[in-house]
């Protein structure tokens, strides 16, 4: 058995392919041998983009997998683009680990998910290799995701995610633009 091999998938948008690029780039360094899945549609353009440069060398393969959608199809309408993905990518996604594992010597040993495609952690259970979700947004979001309810529960958002109190911020910016800002530090 060679180096370990971790099978990274992000979500195929802006702000989830670099980071788990940057990632695959970090395990490289420490040893790890990545497998990157795009979809077809990224495919193409991800190529290009290290095309020439040393820094995915041997250790990161990039292969791809079909999304669902047809070429001619609008990646940006979320909804369709989800419902593909999830119609079409679990499969293709068993597919092709099988595949790795049957040709191989170097077989998976872990799946590595954005946390939008929780479906490729199941896939990964099913096969009965380790799994976990890295998430490319800002730690901060994360949180909030987690901490909506109690917000809601607090009055400070209703149930649509709309502000029900005016921030803290823009009460401070508006004394400090009429003046008040003296005033409310000297009582």
């Amino acid at each position: 058995m060679g180096s370990l091999h971790v099978l990274v998938m992000p979500f195929p948008a802006q702000g989830h392919v670099i980071p788990f690029m940057e990632l695959s780039q970090n395990l490289v360094k420490h040893g790890f041998k990545v497998t990157f899945v795009n979809t077809d549609f990224s495919q193409e353009r991800i190529v290009k983009s290290f095309t020439g440069k040393d820094n995915v060398g041997d250790q990161i393969r990039l292969v791809s997998i079909p999304d669902g959608l047809e070429a001619w199809e609008d990646r940006n309408d979320m909804g369709k683009s989800c419902e593909g993905i999830v119609r079409v990518m679990p499969k293709k996604l068993e597919e092709l680990m099988q595949e790795i594992n049957g040709r191989d010597d170097n077989k998976i040993t872990c799946v590595i998910a954005d946390g939008n495609m929780g479906w490729a952690l199941e896939v990964a259970e099913k096969m009965g290799i380790k799994r976990a979700v890295f998430l490319p947004a800002a730690a901060a979001m994360m949180v909030l995701a987690y901490r909506m309810q109690k917000l809601i529960d607090d009055g400070i958002v209703d149930n649509d995610g709309k502000p029900l109190c005016r921030p803290l911020l823009i009460v401070f910016q508006q004394h400090i633009m009429h003046g008040k800002i003296i005033q409310m530090f000297a009582h």
